[in-house]
């Protein structure tokens, strides 16, 4: 069963974010840097990180809007959808994104994290201080699933769907006001899970203890999965069997001593993938870019946290959710779906 619950998108009260045009925004920001031939099939050697918009202040979940031709992603401590577009810049689309209920949230992250749109055309958000994933339609949300074996979600963070309809989504505790200690906290892992479209949840695995970033291969026969924790900053590809289970996952690369180099410069976080494999995943300083085998390539450095990515445009212009700011880079690859 589908349970409701109406939404009233109301005008944000909140100084309008710069836009870069601001002169008190850098128009670019980084470098490239370049650890392989590889990596310049994919970003241009006169590549720049654009700095678009700034003064949020935590960005995050990416996606591109196709019929809208815009760019929506969350600003997860003021509890929005923000978009933005070539044509009209920076506006308001959604409050509340993430937590709809009347007492006052005490944490730091209420808000929606990770995006997606579904195959009808409904975005689809993990839900922080709802606890849940949800479906945005018809200036409702519905809830797709909240809970695991009866106990209620930490608080789902990222997603991505599958050709047939299959939503991965990963469940760090991020949005609980206590996160690991929160009294609230019902289950006693951190999960990967897959909601089909029948609406059953399963439990993929609880072997990552602080799973964040997801996406799929292009044929979907692998998933991958970011972990966020300082103490075991990694990445993990899991094989997917034909039954829908994972098989034993693989480390592709293992960032924890550039994290403590590098202490509040960001995890591994979100990651997307490109029409040929290569993955593009955030963390220490920008994104680390990885061939399909999980050999790093190069990386694109913001000196900055950077919590999420995701391909806009015609599928070659990646965005970045860059700690308070919005900013992209355009490439010569495409993202997956273009």
């Amino acid at each position: 069963m589908l349970r409701s619950l109406v939404v009233t998108t109301v005008a944000i009260a909140l100084v309008a974010p710069a836009s870069a045009a601001d002169p008190k925004l850098p128009m670019t920001i980084g470098s490239i840097d370049r650890k392989d031939a590889k990596l310049d099939a994919l970003i241009p050697k006169d590549a720049k990180i654009e700095v678009l918009a700034g003064g949020f202040k935590w960005t995050e979940g990416p996606v591109w809007d196709k019929k809208g031709n815009a760019l929506l992603f969350t600003d997860i401590p003021n509890n929005r959808v923000v978009k933005w577009s070539a044509k009209d810049g920076i506006s308001d689309f959604l409050k509340p994104s993430g937590y709809t209920g009347k007492e006052t949230f005490t944490g730091d992250e209420p808000g929606a994290n990770g995006l997606a749109f579904d195959k009808n055309g409904n975005l689809i958000l993990c839900q922080h201080g709802d606890r849940r994933i949800a479906r945005l339609k018809d200036g409702k949300f519905e809830t797709l699933a909240d809970r695991y074996m009866g106990k209620r979600f930490n608080s789902p963070n990222d997603l991505v769907y599958a050709k047939n309809g299959d939503l991965y989504f990963t469940d760090p505790p991020y949005g609980l006001p206590g996160q690991m200690k929160d009294p609230k906290k019902e289950l006693d892992f951190q999960g990967v899970y897959r909601l089909n479209p029948k609406g059953e949840v399963t439990l993929l695995t609880k072997e990552m203890s602080r799973p964040n970033g997801i996406a799929l291969s292009p044929d979907e026969k692998t998933l991958y999965v970011a972990n966020s924790d300082p103490d075991k900053a990694i990445w993990m590809a899991f094989p997917i069997n034909a039954d829908g289970t994972l098989g034993k996952g693989k480390m592709i690369h293992d960032a924890t001593d550039a994290v403590k180099a590098s202490p509040n410069k960001g995890l591994p976080d979100g990651l997307k993938v490109d029409a040929k494999g290569n993955i593009f995943a955030t963390a220490v300083n920008g994104v680390y870019v990885f061939s399909p085998d999980g050999t790093l390539i190069g990386r694109i450095v913001t000196n900055d946290k950077t919590a999420n990515c995701g391909w806009g445009d015609d599928g070659t212009v990646l965005y970045l959710t860059t700690n308070d700011k919005l900013t992209r880079v355009k490439t010569t690859t495409k993202g997956l779906g273009w």
